[in-house]
C-alpha cells in the first residue's frame, strides 16, 4: 500500500462537516489531554480558515502530539508564511482540511517544505 493510499485510509473523514466548537474537538481527540498544554479550541480553527480564506497555495502539515503540546497543525502559504494552531486530533485535522480543501500532510513522514523554512530566516 502507497503512502497517499495510506494517509487517505488515515485520515479519510466519515463525514465532511466543519468542526466548530471545543465539544467537537474533544469529541473526536480521544481521553488523553497532556497537563502541559490548553486543549485545541474553535479558536484555534477559525485562525486557521482566515489564514487559509486569505492566502494561496496553502497546506497543512500534521503534528503528533507530544507530552507538552497537543496535536497542531502548520499551515504553510505558497511563500512560505506559516502559523502554527492546536487541533485536537489527527481526525480534526482532517475534516478541516476537507472543509477547506487543502491537502494534509503528515510532517513527521514528509518534513516541511523548504518555503517555510526560508520565510522564517527572512
Amino acid at each position: 500500500m502507497g503512502l497517499a493510499a495510506r494517509l487517505r485510509r488515515l485520515f479519510s473523514p466519515s463525514r465532511p462537516r466543519g468542526i466548530r466548537s471545543t465539544a467537537q474537538i474533544r469529541a473526536h481527540r480521544g481521553g488523553y489531554q497532556s497537563m502541559l498544554d490548553r486543549e485545541a479550541t474553535a479558536a484555534d480553527l477559525d485562525e486557521l480558515r482566515e489564514f487559509v480564506a486569505s492566502r494561496s497555495g496553502v497546506e497543512f502539515y500534521l503534528e503528533p502530539e507530544t507530552t507538552a503540546t497537543d496535536t497542531t497543525v502548520a499551515a504553510v502559504a505558497a511563500d512560505g508564511e506559516w502559523i502554527r494552531r492546536r487541533v485536537g486530533s489527527a481526525k480534526v485535522a482532517s475534516r478541516l482540511a476537507t472543509e477547506l480543501h487543502t491537502p494534509l500532510y503528515d510532517a513527521g513522514v514528509l518534513g516541511y517544505p523548504a518555503a517555510m523554512r526560508r520565510y522564517r530566516r527572512g
